[in-house]
């Protein structure tokens, strides 16, 4: 047991707070999320053009099928059209991936409608972000704001020399100066774990993989309204089959996206609330702010559902003790605010 010296000689110095159901987060840890998310990110995007590949074979082979049989090319069983279009698809996603990887945060910027703001026009933002910057050793991000009333805040950035944090109009106008401090730590927090990484690219790469799937979901119904049957005939009934196999793939693809957005661990959003109050020395400011933002939720034009994870908190639902991990993208904000109050200063 430690002692500390005092005026009436050594005494026992105070054991830190401790709960069994919090971990105290050490700085291997933080190194261990950054490994961790830069893996998840390359398994998103594998994962990603896999389904990409597949989409554009369906479709290439349905092309072929609706062509007839001047049009065959398949060589042991495999469609040439339906390689042709896997490849195309393929070339897409590694174009989009390529985009996001340059430019996925200004994307992210434009999507939510935050601007940049200067020092003088928001003194406090800047000097709370600057402390937080220090305080993290990063480079200070841009400073954006989103002009809505409702209370949020999120990170973006495919590395931290490129981050941006964005907050609106009405966390700066509701949150007390630690409050702020405690959200501006825990989107540092993001930046510092490099999970603003995997958000970024979960956001652009799964919403893009949902809009393709619908487009060719729709072109597909709609061409195989008209024709159909004299088609079926010269392919000898191949080609029903085929639309079958291709809207079923088509409708589980977006899903599965989206289970790959929810796949990250609730842990990213613990470990970011903790990573505030390392930053801070202060749990309290963060756990204020999360009960203001509890109830102040709701829609607005900033937010939509490809970006919806990566708000401090959800902006379309609450998650509450018994939303399932699978397709909650933030704990319950109840377990947050009791990780925070039984944390101790680090």
């Amino acid at each position: 047991m430690s002692t500390t010296h005092g005026p009436w000689g050594d005494v026992p110095a105070p054991e830190p707070a401790q709960s069994p159901a919090v971990a105290v987060v050490k700085a291997t840890d933080f190194l261990a999320a950054q490994r961790a998310n830069r893996r998840n990110t390359v398994w998103l995007i594998a994962i990603l053009l896999i389904l990409g590949a597949i989409l554009g074979y369906l479709l290439g082979a349905i092309f072929e099928a609706y062509a007839g049989p001047s049009m065959t090319t398949a060589t042991a069983g495999i469609s040439a059209f339906g390689v042709i279009g896997a490849g195309a698809l393929l070339s897409i996603g590694l174009v989009a991936t390529a985009v996001t990887f340059a430019a996925g945060g200004p994307l992210i910027l434009g999507l939510a409608g935050a601007r940049e703001v200067d020092s003088e026009t928001e003194p406090m933002l800047h000097n709370v972000v600057e402390e937080m910057a220090i305080a993290a050793g990063l480079p200070k991000p841009k400073v954006t704001v989103i002009e809505t009333d409702v209370p949020n805040a999120f990170a973006t950035g495919m590395e931290p020399k490129k981050a941006a944090i964005g907050v609106t109009r009405g966390l700066l106008g509701s949150l007390s100066r630690d409050e702020l401090q405690g959200v501006i730590g825990h989107e540092m927090g993001h930046i510092l774990n490099w999970d603003t990484r995997y958000m970024t690219a979960v956001a652009i790469l799964v919403g893009l993989i949902a809009l393709v799937c619908d487009g060719a979901r729709r072109m597909v119904f709609y061409g195989s309204m008209g024709g159909r049957r004299d088609r079926e005939e010269r392919r000898g009934g191949s080609l029903g089959p085929l639309i079958v196999i291709f809207i079923v793939f088509a409708i589980l693809a977006p899903i599965a996206a989206q289970l790959v957005r929810f796949a990250v661990s609730r842990q990213r959003e613990y470990l970011a609330d903790a990573t505030s109050v390392q930053l801070t020395r202060n749990p309290l400011g963060l756990i204020g702010a999360l009960e203001k933002l509890a109830v102040a939720q709701h829609p607005f034009a900033g937010a939509n559902r490809a970006t919806q994870h990566m708000f401090i908190v959800n902006p379309f639902r609450s998650f509450g003790p018994g939303s399932t991990a699978l397709f909650s993208t933030h704990p319950p904000l109840e377990q947050r605010i009791e990780r925070l109050r039984n944390l101790g200063i680090l």
